[in-house]
């Protein structure tokens, strides 16, 4: 009651000051409260607001990033099943005598079979962080996290790629130089699969190459 009173007397105040006093009418002025008014704006305000488009953009990267280790899971579990049962027999033998070709026999095949596995499970470990990412678009820590593993498996399963890829090539057309036979006049399921492997080894490193910039914009943009 008290306060307003003085909010009345100090409106009469301010009515007389304006009309110098001469006696004019008194226009009476109701309080206004101030925290209400403020307070119904600034609810207004924020929920008329849309989401930000940073906010969204952040999201639809933490889906691709989603989908494309999907992507390296088939890719790089394809590539170590083919190469890892990859044998051919010839059927012209004897008791004595075989012609059996197996990925065993090539170190980088046995490279390729290892890093593909190594690279096919990381990309399952990491499917709850990239998860994180999409709840959550703002987290940093995982995303930097994730770039950096990421570097790392794309120069492995780059370099068991070319390695394999190398001794394929050779497979196919062998070398005059080096008086090295192209084995795969005889062998031609046998480098047939290895082919295969190879290139899904590729693809694998074609979706990291893919992930590493989105992670890099994404934490540009925080």
């Amino acid at each position: 009651m008290d306060s307003n009173k003085e909010n009345e007397v100090a409106t009469v105040a301010i009515t007389k000051a304006k009309d110098g006093g001469k006696g004019k009418s008194v226009k009476w002025g109701a309080p206004i409260s101030t925290d209400q008014s403020s307070s119904s704006v600034s609810t207004k305000s924020a929920a008329s607001l849309p989401r930000p488009p940073a906010a969204r953009w952040r999201k639809g990267v933490a889906i691709a990033d989603f989908v494309l280790r999907l992507g390296v899971i088939g890719a790089a579990i394809g590539a170590a099943y083919l190469m890892g049962n990859n044998e051919e027999v010839l059927p012209f033998f004897t008791q004595f005598l075989q012609f059996h070709a197996q990925w065993s026999d090539f170190p980088m095949f046995q490279f390729l079979v290892v890093a593909a596995g190594v690279i096919g499970g990381y990309a399952v470990l990491c499917l709850p962080f990239s998860y994180v990412c999409i709840v959550r678009p703002y987290a940093l820590g995982p995303r930097l996290l994730l770039m950096i593993l990421d570097i790392v498996m794309m120069g492995l399963i780059t370099t068991a790629a070319a390695a394999a890829g190398g001794i394929v090539y050779l497979s196919h057309n062998g070398s005059q130089h080096a008086n090295w036979i192209a084995i795969c006049q005889g062998y031609a399921n046998f480098c047939q699969t290895a082919s295969e492997s190879v290139v899904l080894s590729f693809v694998a490193a074609f979706f990291f190459i893919c992930l590493v910039p989105l992670s890099a914009l994404s934490l540009k943009r925080n």
